[in-house]
Order: structure tokens, then sequence, then C-alpha cells
């Protein structure tokens, strides 16, 4: 895949990079809208490109396995077709969600079988299937199983854990490398370096996937519920080993406050479900604080949002008006609110390359960290 690091922080290890994919190109710092079912919750694609601003949306394999399924989706061309995305696509293997279902799956040496959310039928993921499943989807950018483990995680499930998943990657580029795209454009395969919080297994992980050469490298099995501080210490070690040239993804993460910290280590590419989430629930993240729009407060105050964001709900709505969709349950509240939420995470990472780029960062990400994290939220709700 062709990546190319355009820019590094002098008093950090933030980097500012391009990555190019035949659906377009990603700036990096990038963060991915999680699109799990061929669809970001609340909002329309044409919003995310032209007022959002996305460059790439997340996928999820399992999700999209299940429902509308494979046979589906190679008809309809692809979830590039499907969805009418004319954008890049980045596809998780399902495993994060298969670590969730804890009490519904069987690790097995070979793969891993689950009962369906759904309707709790028998399913078995290999190495080998999600490659299948995600050449069907058409990503741009594919993820290989692996297992996530949980957080506190025994040292030596630890061990057994971080061991499979190397077994598992080599067996899931041994099959990207038998196997061609269906639809005519370029699938590239990440590696995900896991090993909990053991910095050991990290290290080993990192090396066991980069002599298997992966396009990229993802750093997986952090936000389970780790220490804030123990996760930034993971990275920081973990994007030590990761090479200068290959683009570098954590997943899951997270917090407006936890992305400037893993970018000052390192990270290129982010995804959460966090300000979607959110704003859903009437938390909405500015550049003066975390707000609810449920409160009281907002009642007959009409001010902008965020006087710093020109997003479509911005610009045009105040805090009453919001206030007021989100307490009579309007569905519009939703949408306006995941278009805030969606353009401050875009707007956050596009500074941040900004601030790379012209020598700023380090300085701004240790002022405006303090800033974003505060909560202005009271307990008088209505």
């Amino acid at each position: 895949m062709d990546f190319t690091l355009l820019s590094k922080d002098s008093y950090s290890k933030a980097r500012a990079g391009l990555i190019k994919t035949d659906h377009g190109e990603i700036e990096t710092p990038i963060f991915m809208p999680v699109g799990t079912q061929g669809t970001v919750k609340a909002v329309t694609q044409k919003t995310l490109a032209e007022d959002i601003k996305a460059q790439i949306i997340l996928g999820n394999t399992y999700h999209l396995y299940l429902r509308p399924g494979t046979e589906i989706l190679n008809k309809g061309g692809g979830l590039h077709s499907f969805m009418s995305w004319n954008k890049p696509i980045l596809t998780d293997s399902g495993g994060f969600q298969v670590y969730s279902l804890a009490k519904l799956r069987k690790m097995k040496k070979d793969g891993v079988e689950f009962s369906s959310h759904l309707d709790g039928s028998k399913h078995f993921f290999t190495p080998e299937k999600v490659i299948e499943i995600q050449r069907f989807i058409g990503s741009d950018i594919m993820m290989p199983l692996d297992e996530c483990t949980p957080f506190p995680c025994e040292y030596d499930y630890a061990v057994k854990s971080t061991e499979l998943t190397s077994e598992w990657a080599a067996l899931n580029k041994l099959a990207f490398e038998k196997s061609k795209p269906l639809y005519g454009h370029k699938q590239h395969l990440f590696g995900i370096i896991q090993g909990s919080v053991y910095k050991e297994l990290r290290e080993k992980s990192a090396k066991d996937l980069i002599n298997i050469d992966f396009d990229g490298y993802s750093i997986g099995g952090l936000a389970v519920g780790e220490p804030a501080e123990q996760m930034y210490e993971m990275v920081d070690f973990t994007t030590d080993f990761i090479p200068e040239n290959k683009a570098r993804y954590l997943m899951g993460v997270g917090r407006p406050e936890n992305i400037l910290e893993a970018i000052a280590r390192g990270v290129d590419m982010f995804d959460c479900v966090m300000p979607t989430r959110n704003a859903r629930n009437a938390y909405l993240f500015t550049s003066q604080g975390i707000v609810s729009m449920r409160n009281a407060r907002y009642k007959d105050d009409f001010s902008p949002l965020d006087s710093e964001c020109d997003c479509y709900t911005c610009k045009n709505f105040t805090k009453a008006y919001l206030r007021h969709l989100y307490i009579a349950n309007e569905i519009l509240a939703l949408e306006l609110g995941t278009i805030h939420n969606l353009s401050f995470y875009l707007n956050l990472v596009r500074e941040a390359r900004k601030r790379i780029i012209d020598g700023s960062f380090k300085t701004w990400k240790d002022e405006y960290t303090k800033i974003i994290s505060i909560n202005l939220n009271s307990t008088k709700e209505e």
C-alpha cells in the first residue's frame, strides 16, 4: 500500500502522512466513522462526504457476514456499490465482536465457533474464511482474524493468545495472497498487534507480524478497560517497533483526548463508536468541553452549539433548538448531534495534522486536551 510520511513533529512521535487507495487518498492522522452494518448511524452518505468530510469509514465483517450476507453483497457489486459510497472503506475482521460474545463463542486452534446474536445459528470463522468474506465485501483495507484479550488478562493466557494471533496472521496473509479482489480495485491487509498490557508480548507480536510483512499495522487489545495511562504506555512502546513507512492504526480508541495522546505517540488512524453513540444519547463534544443537550440550562440558550465549528448543525441551529429536539425525542436530534460529533472528531485530526506540519503540535495538544475533556454538565436535566 502506498503510504507516504510527509512530516514529523520535533517534540513528540506525531506524524502526518498520506495513504493512497483506489477509492481515494486519506490524509493522516485520520478518524474513521464507524459504519458497522454498511451505514454510519443517523447520517446519509452524502452528509458524510460533503458536510462531515469523512475520508474513510469502517464496516464490520462479522455483522455484514450475518446481514445482509456475502451473497447479497456480491450481487450488489461489493459494499461500495451496495451502500453508494465511493471513498475508502476499512473492515474489521469481526474479532472484537466475537470477543464481546464471550458466552456465545468457543475458541479453537484453527478458528472460533460462535452463535449469531441475531438468531442463535452456529458459525465458524477461520483466518481463511475471514479473508474470503472481506473479498466479498470489497473493502480497501482488510483486517485479519485475531483474538482480542480482555482486561485484566492473566499472563499465561496472554502468551497463548498472542501466539494464536501470530499463527492466524500467517494464515490470513497466505489466504490473502492466494485470493484476488472481486470488484476491480486493490485491497490491502493490515496486521493486528496483540499482547495485552505486557511489553514483552507486544514486542513479540509486533516482530512476528512485521516478519510476515503486512501493508500496515494495527494495535489491538487496548481500550478494553485498562487505565488510560497504561494504554498510552502500550501504544508508545508498540509504535517503536512498527516500520516508519507503514500506517499505524489504533483500534477502537476513543475519546478526543485519547486520540490526541495517541497521535503524540505515533498513531495515524483511529475508529470508535463514541461520537455517534454519544450523539444519540445527547452528549456532544465541543471546543469548550462536553455538553449534555438535555440539560435545562440550554432551554433558552440561543447561541450556537460550538462557535468554532463550521458543521451544518453549528451553522444553523441553537442549543435551545437542539435541546428541544432531544427532549421531544425527535429523530432530527440524532442526525444533527451525529453530524456535529463526527465533524468535531474530523476537525480534531485535521487540526492535529496542520499542527504537526507547522511545528506547533505538542504545545497545542497539551493545551487543547485540557479544554476539550472538561465536562460542562450539571445534574439538572429534564
